[in-house]
């Protein structure tokens, strides 16, 4: 177990803002980044296919990385790791943009993801550790404090571009300010330090069991949300015959109803539990896809999607949560599921793709509602069995912060 300082109901409080913060700064860089692509595609002369490959490298090197985040916690504490990784995440934004080619492109977004992964699972580790002790859900919202960072984050780099600004430029203001931002927050995040004779997690290791049983379930979840979300628009286009305005619409109105029912999701798992709010969440999103395979109209099709949206919401903050309380190391638990959720996210896209070449669009997200009814038989395995670390006694809420 790691060393738990005495923490007062107020400061778990503070911390659990403080996360949220850090959160929404994870978020905001991966909406700065996703809104330039277009100009660092012309930057380095890249054709679709190639950008395509090299959008690869950041699951890549989050892939290979994350498994790394619990031993840096073990050796420097939960606070200076997440300090720390989280600057080397906000920092690597001028990676990209600075990139004179299509290699060292690669090899920028390889580390952008690997930075990306560590602090995600470092903050995702906090996140449930302020979960347990407050006994009550908190994930659904700090991954919806991510979406609303991302949003923020995108609306910036829409407006640089609008401008005419060189992304070199906009994101190395970008990535300084969230720098700031960041050191900022973690100030607030419990200081967890491990006991010295506390066995240090491996470096490099296999996800434990339990996190992948869990982390199928995410699959499910990441692999409907990544195919709504890149074949939305595409859908209504192709599919339903919409005017590119309308059918860019589908895809924003997609992201926001992700980041309103995570914002919201805490509440209703905590009336009705993680079991079953996935399985309702499940058959959501599983009418959702047999709207969009159905619709003859695209008012039909965007009801679906929206579903398949509020169905899959908040999922995956479950199963970090639920990864977190599956071991004696949560955080190799959780960048096991990481990794599965992350190689989901990378693979939706281009497997919609190769089914749609094969077959059609509607086929597509046939499977899609297949795997959406896979949350429905797999929602038990998110069911809290109990949560591990200390929670906080009225005796505890009393005890002033011992914070400097």
């Amino acid at each position: 177990m790691a060393h738990e300082p005495i923490v007062g109901l107020r400061q778990l409080k503070r911390a659990r803002i403080a996360v949220a913060a850090v959160f929404c700064v994870h978020g905001a860089v991966t909406g700065s980044f996703a809104t330039r692509i277009p100009w660092i595609q012309d930057h380095v002369g890249a054709s679709a296919g190639q950008l395509g490959l090299a959008l690869a490298f950041p699951a890549l090197g989050a892939s290979v990385a994350m498994p790394l985040a619990g031993a840096i916690s073990h050796r420097f504490g939960a606070r200076t790791a997440l300090r720390g990784l989280l600057a080397l995440w906000t920092l690597s934004l001028i990676l990209p943009s600075f990139a004179p080619n299509l290699l060292t492109l690669c090899a920028a977004l390889f580390l952008f993801g690997a930075t990306a992964g560590m602090s995600d699972v470092a903050m995702n580790a906090l996140g449930v550790e302020i979960e347990n002790r407050l006994d009550r859900s908190i994930m659904s919202s700090l991954h919806g404090m991510w979406s609303a960072g991302a949003l923020v984050g995108s609306a910036g780099g829409t407006l640089a571009a609008h401008l005419g600004s060189d992304a070199r430029l906009h994101h190395a203001l970008a990535a300084l300010t969230l720098t700031v931002l960041g050191l900022i927050a973690c100030q607030g995040v419990l200081d967890l330090q491990s006991t010295p004779d506390q066995e240090a997690p491996p470096r490099f290791t296999l996800p434990p069991r339990s996190a992948l049983v869990i982390g199928a379930v995410g699959f499910c979840a990441v692999f409907a949300e990544g195919a709504s979300l890149d074949w939305s628009a595409v859908y209504l286009r192709d599919i339903l015959g919409t005017s590119p305005g309308i059918a860019a619409a589908s895809t924003t109105a997609f992201a926001l109803t992700m980041a309103v029912a995570r914002l919201a999701g805490d509440r209703i798992v905590d009336r009705f539990g993680p079991v079953r709010t996935v399985r309702v969440g499940g058959v959501m999103a599983t009418a959702g896809g047999l709207l969009v395979v159905a619709a003859r109209h695209p008012a039909v099709a965007m009801l679906g999607f929206a579903l398949i949206g509020l169905g899959v919401a908040v999922v995956v903050p479950l199963a970090f949560a639920a990864a977190g309380r599956s071991g004696p190391h949560p955080s190799q638990a959780i960048a096991g599921v990481a990794t599965i959720t992350y190689t989901s996210g990378l693979i939706a896209p281009s497997a919609i793709g190769a089914v749609a070449d094969a077959t059609s669009l509607v086929v597509s997200f046939a499977l899609v509602t297949a795997l959406a009814c896979g949350l429905v038989a797999g929602a038990g395995v998110l069911r809290t069995a109990g949560r591990e670390s200390a929670k906080v006694s009225p005796a505890d809420a009393a005890v002033p912060d011992p914070r400097p």
